[in-house]
């Protein structure tokens, strides 16, 4: 690692940061509700369910079209993740700027950790079709661990394999829920200005820095002044 800088590594939210997942998501969620004879639920909604991990985007949107989940959460997880196999990298996107903010970090010698909630074979699959896996040196899925964000758990565990200290480390990431385990890990938090950060919008979150590109991520990591863990 390059030494004489703040930072070694950088960990990296993948749905809403990375990739606009959500057209994949929501024809998924759309073909399950099918699935239970619903009506699709409005693009909106189910994108504001983004984020916390598939079981919570399942439960919310059975939720959201009246069906009791009590019941049948067990059954609407299983056809979620049938239809999502299908979708997942099918209609979602890059988003503009990050392969060349990827490339740039992995050429000034950062190392780079992908950090998100989607399952490991989901996130490995689309890491895969995107050609983003080939920037990234690890991966912590939402099964790698017992918890997933908020908890600064896997935060910590893909500083672990990295070999980096979380001291030198910091996350990109788009929601509230990258801010909190960022907070709860202590490190800095950068967050994407287009992301999935709800209602509140990013520009409402107690991040450390707001970027609206990945191509400015170089800059704002060489500015130790700027990127500082707020208290």
């Amino acid at each position: 690692m390059v030494t004489g800088r703040r930072f070694d590594a950088v960990l990296i939210d993948l749905d809403g940061t990375m990739v606009d997942t959500a057209p994949d998501i929501v024809a998924a969620v759309s073909r399950m509700l099918e699935n239970f004879g619903t009506i699709p639920l409005p693009f909106d909604t189910v994108s504001g369910f983004i984020g916390n991990g598939v079981p919570n985007l399942v439960r919310r949107s059975l939720e959201a079209a009246g069906i009791d989940q009590r019941f049948e959460i067990g059954r609407a997880l299983r056809v979620f993740e049938q239809h999502y196999t299908d979708t997942n990298g099918q209609l979602g996107s890059v988003f503009p700027g990050v392969r060349a903010g990827l490339r740039e970090l992995r050429e000034q010698g950062y190392r780079s950790a992908c950090v998100t909630n989607k399952p490991q074979a989901l996130a490995a699959s689309l890491l895969a079709r995107t050609g983003l896996g080939n920037y990234l040196d690890v991966l912590v899925a939402g099964d790698t661990l017992a918890s997933m964000k908020p908890s600064p758990e896997p935060l910590w565990h893909a500083c672990r394999l990295l070999d980096a200290d979380p001291a030198r480390c910091a996350l990109v990431g788009d929601s509230p829920v990258d801010v909190a385990a960022a907070r709860a890990a202590g490190l800095p938090v950068v967050i994407v200005s287009y992301g999935y950060a709800g209602e509140s919008g990013a520009q409402a979150l107690r991040c450390d820095a707001l970027i609206d590109s990945f191509e400015a991520l170089p800059a704002i990591l060489a500015q130790e002044r700027h990127l500082a863990p707020a208290k």
